[in-house]
């Protein structure tokens, strides 16, 4: 039976020093469609997939193999990828002067970039949000659509979308406006999420405390540079409290093959951890009903 989440006011109030809760996540007894529309998709609750429910995807063997000392620790495979080096992919480059930078540019750039660095390189290079329409047709392919998408919700895919990096990644505090089986495909990651209202109330706690007002609904550049970006990632993450009253919410822990399932309207936050290549990919179904 999958843990129903507390309403928001049930959680303790925590002092501006509290160190937050993350609850693990619920695992779903098993990885059949049913059980994953049952007890997740329909009711909207999140809740991780069985581990390596996804393992045999394609991209996963293809485009990724372990590390010779470490099984745990994924390369990108080369010799593969970069027969289709030509492809355009939407890259996002930050450096230790705080600049980002969001642009498209050939795969073969990226694949470079990810020879020659590592997790202490400064300046860095992360593929993400490139959308899998966007690539050519044989890595689609290596990137079938899962039942659990197709068949849930109106049977169509709102958007898929690619992320590959070196560790750390990171991905601001945000929801999305559709629900999103989001599966990693190599490396670690771990992902915090809060319920609506929970998230909503550090969003509006933020935004005050940076004396904005921005919408909640549109989220752009801002929140991956800039005090903003600080301020989100020590109310998620720790490292320092600003704003008092942190809230509590949900934590999972992704290897290569694993899944978690977050509802539309779910905040959510995602650290790449470790070292190697850590990769992921986002499938959001279309539903009728939408946050926005």
């Amino acid at each position: 039976m999958l843990f129903r989440y507390p309403r928001v006011s049930s959680f303790p109030r925590s002092s501006s020093s509290a160190v937050p809760v993350w609850r693990p996540l619920t695992v779903l007894p098993d990885s059949s469609l049913s059980t994953f529309r049952d007890l997740a998709f329909v009711p909207s609750t999140p809740a991780l997939l069985p581990p390596a429910t996804f393992k045999a995807l394609p991209a996963i063997q293809k485009w990724f193999h372990p590390h010779s000392s470490n099984a745990d620790q994924y390369d990108a495979a080369h010799d593969y990828l970069q027969s289709f080096g030509s492809a355009t992919v939407l890259l996002e480059y930050s450096s230790s002067a705080n600049k980002f930078v969001r642009s498209h540019a050939p795969l073969s750039l990226f694949l470079e970039w990810l020879n020659q660095s590592n997790s202490e390189t400064k300046d860095r290079l992360y593929l993400a949000q490139t959308s899998l329409d966007d690539l050519p047709q044989a890595l689609r392919r290596d990137l079938p659509t899962p039942a659990h998408v197709m068949s849930s919700g109106q049977g169509d895919i709102y958007a898929t979308n690619l992320w590959i990096g070196r560790p750390p990644t990171y991905t601001p505090l945000h929801r999305d406006p559709n629900p999103n089986l989001f599966v990693q495909l190599a490396g670690s990651k771990t992902v915090r999420l809060m319920d609506p209202g929970a998230g909503r109330s550090v969003f509006a706690r933020v935004q005050a405390s940076l004396g904005e007002a921005a919408s909640a609904n549109f989220r752009g550049e801002e929140m991956m540079q800039g005090r903003e970006r600080e301020v989100l990632e020590k109310e998620v993450w720790g490292g320092g409290s600003e704003i008092e009253g942190r809230s509590r919410g949900f934590e999972a822990q992704l290897q290569a093959g694993d899944a978690v399932f977050l509802p539309n309207g779910w905040w959510h936050s995602i650290k790449g951890t470790g070292e190697g290549v850590t990769a992921s990919v986002s499938l959001h179904a279309r539903t009728e009903l939408n946050i926005y």
